[in-house]
């Protein structure tokens, strides 16, 4: 049998791809992706909706990508807070504006979960919006001033579907992820290693290098028990977000419909 070379992403094409995230591989495979607006803490938008689904698929075709860090800039990891009832997009939307963010939603957090490469999240501050996407990490670090709260969904109003709906409660418990969602409820750093959220709290002078200390640690296992093992313990995690995330999505737009 001839040999044949299996095509995959290569980092070259995809690396300066996206606004909203700066992406460094080391010569041992550590991709380091940094989410930002401007060169400062991320702001999330539909421009950092649409880049992170396609940086996760290509991160997770690339298989020259061994070990994953997630972090943000400055002084939070994701933001902006959103003041309660007033999310500028609520009411907003026709069935063809939402569709290309629902088939989006769809996609990015099942992206980010079919990586095989383990996934380390470092949070260098405030998530505020979307802390679902570095609490699905397989190691979780965070800093003294990291906290965790949804602004931009039942608090601001809108409905928690994508992906809110399934990560909080399976990560908290059905009872306090419900809470927490319907509250807006601020979770600190402390409070958020006591529920199980976080593994880790450092200072922030200390966290990226905790978090490449780790991914040496990772590398020292064969390739392929890194790979399966990521792909072991995220199984559940797909099998909620394939039978539940398409629905969650689908009613959080129907609320967004304009009446008339």
């Amino acid at each position: 049998m001839t040999h044949f070379e299996r095509p995959s992403s290569q980092f070259k094409e995809y690396k300066d791809r996206y606004e909203t995230i700066d992406m460094e591989r080391t010569s041992g495979g550590v991709l380091t992706m940094r989410f930002h607006t401007g060169g400062g803490p991320l702001q999330w938008s539909l421009q950092a909706h649409y880049e992170f689904e396609d940086a996760f698929a290509q991160v997770g075709r690339d298989r020259d990508n061994e070990v994953i860090i997630l972090t943000g800039t400055g002084d939070a990891f994701s933001g902006p807070a959103i003041k309660p009832g007033s999310h500028p997009n609520r009411n907003s939307m026709t069935p063809s504006h939402y569709d290309p963010i629902l088939w989006e939603g769809k996609h990015l957090l099942p992206n980010l979960l079919s990586i095989e490469a383990p996934v380390i999240a470092a949070i260098n501050g405030p998530a505020v919006r979307h802390a679902e996407i570095p609490l699905l990490s397989d190691i979780v670090l965070a800093t003294d001033s990291t906290y965790f709260q949804d602004t931009a969904h039942f608090a601001g109003g809108m409905v928690p579907g994508d992906g809110m709906h399934i990560v909080m409660p399976l990560l908290m418990g059905p009872t306090r992820g419900r809470y927490f969602l319907y509250t807006g409820q601020k979770i600190e750093a402390a409070e958020a290693k006591d529920l199980g959220l976080v593994n880790e709290i450092l200072p922030e002078d200390q966290l990226m290098d905790r978090a490449r200390e780790l991914a040496a640690e990772l590398l020292r296992q064969p390739r392929l028990v890194r790979r399966y093992t990521r792909t072991v313990v995220t199984e559940t995690l797909r099998g909620q977000m394939h039978g539940l995330l398409g629905y969650g999505l689908a009613l959080e737009g129907l609320a967004r419909m304009r009446e008339n």
